[in-house]
């Protein structure tokens, strides 16, 4: 198996396409109201989906995890094109690694994190 993005549904998907053009720059396909960023060998994709209404009540059950080696110098780049900080970069437990938290316009979470 190979994963390959992840699709997030909304009920106001303009909305999260507009923000996530902000933090991750022109996305790679528009197509029937779905919008998709390519991110390494992923995609992060956004769309209308009619089970979905409002915002997000649990962000932090499904976090979208987006691997860089540098999250402190990525993660003001992110902050300063809009995104909304959740936890500025941090060391979790004892490792080296970084992790910093963001949400999108309907409260669902992503992080950028150190390689693992």
């Amino acid at each position: 198996m190979n994963f390959n993005g992840v699709l997030i549904g909304s009920e106001d998907p303009q909305a999260l396409a507009d923000y996530y053009t902000d933090v991750f720059g022109k996305p790679e396909w528009e197509q029937d109201g779905f919008t998709g960023w390519r991110l390494g060998s992923g995609y992060v994709m956004v769309g209308p989906h009619d089970q979905v209404k409002g915002k997000n009540t649990s962000p932090g059950r499904s976090l979208i995890n987006i691997e860089t080696p540098d999250v402190p110098g990525q993660f003001e780049k992110l902050k300063a094109a809009g995104a909304r900080v959740i936890a500025e970069p941090y060391h979790p437990g004892e490792t080296e690694g970084w992790i910093a938290t963001f949400a999108d316009p309907d409260d669902n979470y992503f992080q950028i994190v150190s390689p693992m």
